[in-house]
């Protein structure tokens, strides 16, 4: 087998980046290396590192780039480094013990010269529910690659987030980097659904299981304006990205409107009016 990185972006959450390297180190098939990128943490994190975790490498940025630029940083040197499979996630995941057994197993079900490139994980909650920001989105228009799909024990997906998220080191090679500008939320849908819809296979592998560990199961919907800010930014960045498809760009436009409408009528305040008409200005004055 390939060698394969993990690669676990962190900002100053240093309880749930232990628990995420313990689960990480306790797999059944361990990754080959781990490396863990840190945005510029203020609370200890990088002597705990030192301290506890003398096997995981650190990048170490002097200021916090976000999880996209964190993302952007930490493949960016995995692949630099050799890595052929990049396992990314963030430091609240805390993956079961055989998440990256099973999604090797799921790589080693296909031949070598059709095998895919993308494999996502189950996300759960706390209480065994799926996480409803992390769910992948599944292919379910064409029903020949559903069903070839569901025979492996496999479903075929448009797009996932960077929750127990398996690359192979081909798809940098085509497609770059995550876009390190969206700072925050997005980044990982963007890049996704870019790999999709050039022509890449991504599978979602229902045996690999994670926790996500986040204080409530929400959704972008349930966010500070501050952070909902970037889910109407780079959503309206990633419609307006170059060679997307009418019905990619629809999509997303749909997605922004009804998401934005949604925000506004459940928070009812001028805060959150803000937030959705800076991120669609900031969004239509940015280069995608």
């Amino acid at each position: 087998m390939e060698s394969v990185w993990a690669v676990v972006v962190t900002h100053n959450r240093r309880q749930s980046l232990s628990r995420c390297l313990d689960a990480i180190l306790m797999q059944r098939r361990p990754p080959d290396r781990i490396m863990v990128v840190d945005n510029a943490s203020t609370d200890g994190t990088r002597a705990m590192l030192a301290e506890r975790y003398q096997q995981v490498e650190v990048l170490a940025l002097t200021v916090n780039e976000g999880g996209a630029g964190g993302f952007h940083r930490g493949l960016a040197q995995a692949h630099a480094g050799g890595a052929e499979w990049l396992w990314l996630m963030d430091d609240d995941t805390v993956p079961e013990s055989g998440a990256l057994e099973e999604l090797l197993k799921a790589v080693a079900g296909f031949a070598a010269a059709s095998e895919p490139s993308v494999f996502v994980s189950t996300p759960l909650w706390r209480d065994g529910s799926v996480h409803p920001l992390n769910f992948p989105t599944l292919e379910r228009r064409r029903p020949e690659r559903v069903i070839a799909a569901a025979t492996r024990g496999l479903m075929p997906v448009r797009a996932a987030t960077f929750v127990s998220l398996l690359i192979h080191r081909r798809v940098i090679d085509r497609f770059g980097l995550p876009p390190k500008h969206y700072f925050l939320w997005g980044d990982d849908v963007e890049y996704t659904s870019r790999i999709v819809l050039g022509g890449e296979d991504a599978y979602f592998v229902p045996a690999s299981v994670v926790l996500h560990d986040t204080e409530f199961p929400h959704s972008f919907t349930a966010a500070e304006p501050s952070r909902f800010y970037y889910h109407v930014r780079n959503t309206l960045l990633t419609a307006r990205g170059p060679d997307r498809p009418a019905r990619d760009r629809l999509i997303r436009l749909w997605t922004l409107l009804s998401t934005s409408l949604s925000y506004i009528a459940r928070s009812r305040t001028a805060a959150s009016v803000s937030a959705v008409l800076h991120g669609i200005g900031d969004g239509l004055r940015m280069a995608p």
